[in-house]
């Protein structure tokens, strides 16, 4: 049996994009699609475990995997996701879900062997709660928080607490949320405070990304790191390439200080291009000595 040190599974999407222009740009997406080669440029061997419609098979082409290294779990349908930009920085939109993938089960999972399963979801019932149980059993996890906050509501999305956190936290050798989401899970306004109580709660390591800065959490101690985009062209996938990154660089044996300086400038420099992280270990290992 092959043996990777992650396995992203999650659903991949078709994305309408609009900038605050009007322009439209259409292209796949999903965390699964942005995790995968932030992981790999950082040195892991990873295997994607992609939901999507089998009419939609196309979508797998976007992952440089080889065949053995990536598999299709059909769904219905495939998640249709449309986000509008408001501003330049991307930092105000509004998105929408017009379709939603099938649940991924567990009888589902590819016989292969890995050390870490990354749940790289994008909305409430993705990860059945059965799911969590078999992986838990089985290697480490990590999880995106939005596979759990996000509710498609016929089309608008919305946020809502995570009813099973205290239950299912400790499951979490990873975690990560953005700065809304940790505030949504915890009430506290304050990153660190809200990334220690999370930790508190069960999570091992919580990652809280930020349009300023990336801030992990572990054994009670806080990890910050500056974001040093010159431009926010490829804003979109911001948290999922830090986070894939970052779990790439954990997963070869390197510690929380390098992987964290290692994942923000990869996205640093993944932002400044739309589209996945295409770089390699090399070039982000160069953008570290040229703003770091």
């Amino acid at each position: 049996m092959e043996s990777y040190d992650i396995m992203m599974l999650g659903p991949a999407t078709r994305d309408l994009n609009i900038d605050y222009t009007g322009a439209e740009d259409r292209s796949a997406g999903g965390a699964v699609t942005f995790c995968t080669p932030a992981a790999r440029a950082a040195g892991a061997r990873v295997f994607a475990a992609v939901k999507i419609a089998p009419e939609d098979a196309e979508l797998m082409d976007v992952f440089d995997l080889p065949e053995t290294d990536k598999a299709l779990l059909p769904s219905a349908k495939t998640t249709l996701m449309r986000n509008e930009y408001f501003t330049p920085d991307r930092e105000r939109r509004k998105s929408r879900c017009d379709a939603q993938s099938d649940p991924i089960l567990p009888a589902e999972l590819p016989a292969v062997d890995f050390r870490l399963c990354h749940l790289a979801g994008l909305l409430y019932g993705d990860f059945p709660d059965e799911l969590l149980e078999a992986l838990h059993e089985r290697a480490l996890l990590s999880a995106d928080a939005q596979g759990f906050l996000r509710h498609n509501d016929d089309g608008p999305m919305s946020l809502h607490d995570w009813e099973d956190k205290l239950r299912f936290l400790p499951y979490m050798d990873f975690f990560k949320t953005d700065a809304a989401e940790a505030e949504l899970l915890t009430g506290l306004t304050d990153r660190e405070a809200a990334a220690r109580q999370l930790c508190a709660w069960g999570a091992k390591e919580v990652m809280v990304s930020h349009n300023s800065e990336m801030l992990v959490c572990r054994d009670g101690q806080i990890w910050t790191c500056p974001v040093k985009a010159r431009n926010l062209s490829g804003r979109t996938g911001r948290g999922d390439t830090t986070f894939g990154s970052y779990l790439g660089m954990r997963m070869t044996g390197h510690d929380v200080a390098s992987s964290l300086l290692y994942a923000t400038a990869c996205v640093s420099l993944k932002m400044e291009t739309p589209g996945v992280f295409k770089g390699t270990h090399e070039d982000v290992e160069a953008y570290i000595r040229d703003f770091y």
